[in-house]
């Protein structure tokens, strides 16, 4: 299994609508779900917690992306699911052209500075 890398919150915080949306594009599911679905989409490389999702799931449901509901699991237990909305879609769909221009602006410049970000060979503490 790979380790996990510390991704620096800007990065996490301007993935992470995209990825839940996503992630409820493929169907309807609930906070624990969801935070496993993340850990499994990366190899295991992000690990999301409580206190970072729901309060995003909650500013989308308040922004019409997402609906909840209420449901009860096989055990019993009540738990809120999720599902995207026509307007998720939209956001989604926006989202991801706009990820298309920062993935391609940054494929474009790896190339040239890929030598300045290899380790020197000899001096540095690996």
């Amino acid at each position: 299994m790979k380790q996990a890398l510390r991704i620096d919150k800007d990065l996490v915080a301007a993935s992470a609508t995209p990825l839940v949306l996503g992630i409820l594009a493929d169907g309807e599911s609930y906070g624990y779900a969801i935070l496993k679905r993340v850990h499994e989409l990366s190899g295991g490389r992000m690990t999301w917690t409580d206190g970072m999702l729901y309060p995003l799931l909650h500013r989308l449901e308040r922004q019409g992306h997402v609906k909840a509901s209420w449901g009860t699991a096989e055990s019993g237990r009540k738990r809120k699911h999720y599902a995207i909305t026509a307007a998720g879609r939209e956001a989604l769909a926006e989202r991801r052209r706009q990820w298309d221009i920062v993935a391609d602006a940054l494929d474009s410049i790896w190339p040239s500075i890929r030598d300045s970000m290899t380790p020197p060979e000899a001096g540095w503490a690996q």
